[in-house]
């Protein structure tokens, strides 16, 4: 039985939680299950609001559409949430230059499709953690470019630049990943609130612990406060095949 669990934390140095978590272990529309992670960007409300608002567009562009196809199916929905983000900002003085990231999964038997633009991740741990998504980040275009080793991104002054969001640009272009899932495997759904303070051995260290989904994420955002919790934080644990007794 799958089960999974969501949280968000408005972290200890910011007063506004831009960040918005979707769960559903229930079909969405086509989709058996839906996992949504957004971080808004913009002044005051705006980047709450863009991370919500990205959030609800996915899920009901997905809930109306007759495709069947999960890349075909989320890549229109991410695209009706750009271009909706686009026009509320245009309408709302306050609201212009807003945006958000997002990481869309689902996952259809015993494979996962995930969708991402920004730097919000999906990790799968299966025994090891594995970063799944690429970030859409100056600093990792940078790492690719072999102009900076892994350790030097990690304190970057630049990381927290992003070369893709949901409302940067009239069109947007998410990257999509599939692979297959095993009955012991986890998934975490992020943003960089919980990955800028929380390096991945210690992310590690709480995922392969035997302890609940709710516990896990609760774990997971009470260590990036323990260690600054410089950003608002997002977290889903999925579990694809978790134990009944849990």
């Amino acid at each position: 039985m799958m089960k999974a669990f969501a949280v968000t934390d408005v972290g200890q140095k910011r007063k506004i939680n831009q960040d918005s978590v979707f769960v559903s272990t229930e079909p969405v529309g086509n989709l058996p299950n839906l996992f949504i992670v957004a971080d808004g960007m913009g002044g005051h409300n705006a980047g709450d609001f863009a991370s919500r608002y990205a959030i609800n567009a996915v899920r009901e562009a997905i809930e109306v559409s007759p495709e069947a196809n999960p890349v075909k199916l989320i890549s229109e929905a991410i695209r009706l949430a750009n271009e909706g983000i686009l026009r509320e900002a245009e309408a709302h003085e306050g609201m212009q230059g807003m945006g958000t990231t997002i990481v869309v999964t689902t996952i259809l038997g015993n494979y996962v499709y995930t969708a991402n633009v920004g730097d919000s991740r999906l990790y799968l741990y299966d025994g090891e953690l594995r970063q799944v998504t690429r970030d859409h980040s100056l600093v990792e275009e940078m790492v690719r470019l072999g102009e900076l080793s892994e350790e030097q991104a990690k304190n970057h002054p630049d990381r927290h630049i992003i070369t893709r969001a949901l409302g940067a640009a009239e069109s947007v272009d998410p990257d999509f990943f599939d692979f297959r899932l095993h009955p012991e495997n986890k998934l975490l759904m992020c943003s960089d609130g919980l990955t800028n303070m929380v390096d991945d051995d210690e992310i590690r260290q709480v995922m392969e612990q035997p302890i609940s989904a709710e516990e896990m994420a609760g774990t997971l955002v009470g260590t990036a406060n323990d260690n600054g919790g410089m950003d608002n934080i997002a977290v889903i644990i999925i579990e694809p095949d978790a134990d009944e007794e849990e």
